[in-house]
């Protein structure tokens, strides 16, 4: 509730504009100015979590191979909780499938690997010859896991839009524990997924501040359910590779995501 005080001398009307630009977020409060807070403490937990599971890499090998397998069903039973969410499961397989064909073009996947293969060049000189896993793995699994998901997307939109950093902090939590866990098997590569993570969610929480005033809030409810359900379909493809069941290069399907934004603005402008 807006109160205002007997001191105000401004008239009704002008009190009332100024409460709905308040609302739309033209005008914005103080801590609005701190929108990407939450991206940076998100960023900050990967970071922790890392360096604790590299403090914590003499766990023995059969314990790694246990973890890694608990961590590759947890995956899998998010992914799923994930794409039940949808609405219009048409929308996820169309997006998937066009988000595929797109990605196999550009093939994003050894493009994320040609980056990490290329800082673990510069750190190639501190690595143990018999690790299991290298950086580019570590890198782009740890990028993969924490960029896809409902809470990186529905978090950055209220850092944004509401100045609320909860979801964002909440995820943080999970991303430190799950990146310790990470780095115990894929090893000092997952640091360096704190940077798109950073950046993923600062640019929406960016975005996001002015978002009110461009879209409905119907088709962002219908965007955040498609767009889960797609992200749950490849945080599932993540954990069969943890899994080792199947080699799914899901780097590939990141187009995806934009597929399913299209369709939903398109049904929503010219079929709705």
């Amino acid at each position: 509730m807006l109160k205002f005080s007997v001191f105000d001398t401004a008239s009704a009307e002008q009190r009332g504009s100024r409460a709905n630009e308040k609302r739309s977020g033209i005008i914005c409060s103080k801590g609005d100015n701190m929108f990407i807070i939450g991206a940076l403490v998100n960023g900050l937990a990967i970071v922790v979590g890392t360096l604790m599971g590299k403090l914590a890499h003499r766990i023995p090998e059969k314990v790694s191979v246990t973890v890694m397998q608990v961590m590759g069903l947890s995956v899998i039973t998010l992914g799923l909780q994930m794409g039940f969410k949808s609405h219009q499961f048409l929308i996820v397989i169309l997006s998937l499938a066009i988000g595929a064909v797109i990605g196999e073009f550009i093939d994003l996947d050894e493009k994320l690997n040609l980056l990490g293969n290329m800082i673990e060049r510069k750190f190639q000189s501190q690595q143990n010859e018999k690790q299991a896993f290298s950086i580019s793995q570590g890198f782009v699994t740890g990028t993969l896991i924490f960029v896809i998901g409902a809470m990186a997307i529905v978090g950055a939109l209220d850092s944004g839009i509401r100045g609320d950093h909860s979801v964002l902090f909440t995820k943080a939590v999970m991303d430190g524990f799950i990146s310790l866990l990470l780095t115990t098997t894929l090893g000092i590569g997952v640091i360096f997924s704190a940077v798109p993570v950073f950046l993923y969610e600062g640019i929406i929480s960016l975005f996001a501040t002015q978002i009110n005033a461009v879209v409905p809030q119907d088709l962002m409810n219908s965007i955040i359910a498609e767009v889960t359900g797609v992200g749950g379909v490849l945080i599932l493809a993540i954990g069969i590779n943890l899994l080792e069941i199947i080699k799914i290069k899901v780097a590939n399907l990141l187009p995806s995501i934009l597929i399913a934004v299209v369709i939903v603005v398109v049904q929503h402008t010219y079929f709705l």
